[in-house]
């Protein structure tokens, strides 16, 4: 999780470097491309049976979403100091916790609204709404996060019964043509050293997806979410060291609240997951009061 976590920062650092250069429509569209060709060893290691489905109507939907969350993401990233924009980016739990309720019918309880309550109340003190410091491009990293909650959800559909790697496969192919669309409104050939750039986006964004998914399944949500707000040091550290950008202190202190929301949100579910698993007396089959 660590290592996924500083390429995750060390990806967003390539795209505001590659932004010089190139419009973030187009930029998601090189970071899917490449991040296609470093992906197909695993097609060619479970062979194209891996890509047989009966959904492919419901990949289509949940790639338009994450589109939707990538576009949105990667134009914060170019729009607004890294720091903000990736610790906007850590508001998506929030979300999924409220999206959990709506679409998949989980009974959430006082303690983890509370959580959701609380974390809300740092993106508004990232955002401050009404302040002078106020911009609506920070929205726009909201949005993101929104979307990138509903994605969350669908995927929880598909795992059910699509193979995690065919989920990675066909998102990233549907991707690719999805994302060449917006792209060719900004389109200008890259020159120099924005190939690297735009190479290095593809690789450490789907080097660290699959570090990440490793990681939760080797360890405990609850113990590895912590670890995860290491990105926002790390974009931090390389936004004052390339971009000048200081720290504001209200995105430190709102990504801090944020990050004992998503804490205790992370530690509640470890908790209730344990619980079913030990308890007799509790249906798994039955959504655990949350």
């Amino acid at each position: 999780m660590s290592a996924g976590t500083v390429l995750f920062g060390l990806m967003a650092v390539c795209i505001r470097l590659a932004s010089e250069q190139l419009h973030a429509f187009e930029i998601a569209f090189f970071r899917n491309f490449f991040g296609l060709v470093f992906i197909l060893p695993i097609l060619f290691r479970h062979g194209p049976s891996i890509l047989r489905t009966n959904k492919l109507g419901f990949y289509i939907g949940r790639c338009a979403i994450g589109m939707v969350s990538m576009l949105a993401g990667f134009w914060a990233i170019v729009h607004l100091p890294l720091a903000q924009a990736i610790a906007l980016s850590y508001s998506s739990p929030l979300f999924v916790t409220i999206a959990a309720v709506i679409v998949l019918g989980e009974v959430v309880r006082a303690r983890r609204w509370t959580a959701v309550i609380v974390g809300f109340l740092g993106v508004l003190v990232i955002v401050r709404p009404g302040s002078d410091d106020f911009s609506a491009g920070s929205l726009v990293a909201v949005l993101a996060a929104v979307a990138s909650a509903s994605a969350a959800i669908s995927i929880k559909f598909l795992s059910r019964t699509e193979h995690p790697d065919a989920i990675v496969l066909y998102t990233t192919l549907i991707w690719v043509p999805m994302s060449l669309l917006p792209a060719l409104l900004y389109w200008e050939t890259p020159v120099g050293i924005t190939w690297l750039w735009i190479v290095l986006a593809g690789f450490l964004g789907t080097t660290a997806h699959m570090l990440w998914t490793r990681a939760l399944r080797l360890g405990e949500a609850s113990m590895l979410t912590p670890i995860s707000f290491l990105q926002v040091l790390v974009v931090a550290v390389f936004g004052w060291f390339l971009f000048g950008e200081a720290l504001d202190r209200w995105t430190v202190l709102g990504a801090a609240i944020i990050f004992g929301s998503n804490v205790y949100i992370a530690r509640r579910e470890a908790q209730l997951a344990r619980q079913a698993v030990t308890d007799p007396e509790i249906n798994p089959e039955t959504p655990s009061p949350r």
